[in-house]
């Protein structure tokens, strides 16, 4: 359990919004930070600003997740997932900000998985 602990840096709130560049202001106040990270990924727009992720996409789906959890180490997130009756639904595999995967818990719960090359070590 000290082990899973010790490897989740951060968990995202992910935030669907019509326009990432008019929400941006509210959500960069609420984070107290002008730090964004934005990048596309599978046809949708992000912006990582502070716990928060905005997203939005051309037609207006975006895919549900329960939040996006940021890890020191995916291969440790696959072994307690399967573990624990949960199975994964896509990757790991490289994604923008370095590994992710896509997983189901044992619960129903769908999780996004990133692994942060900042945070490593």
């Amino acid at each position: 359990m000290d082990e899973a602990q010790s490897n989740v840096v951060a968990v995202l709130a992910r935030v669907p919004v019509s326009s990432i560049e008019a929400a941006l202001p509210l959500y960069k106040r609420l984070a107290g930070s002008d730090e964004v990270r934005a990048f596309a990924f599978g046809g949708v727009r992000l912006a990582w600003v502070g716990p928060f992720l905005l997203l939005a996409s051309a037609d207006g789906a975006v895919p549900f997740r329960s939040a996006t959890i940021i890890v020191r180490d995916v291969q440790l997130v696959v072994s307690l997932v399967q573990a624990g009756g949960g199975v994964l639904l896509d990757g790991p595999m490289p994604g923008p900000n370095g590994q992710r995967l896509i997983a189901r818990h044992a619960d129903g719960n769908v999780f996004e998985y990133i692994e942060d090359v900042h945070a490593s070590g």
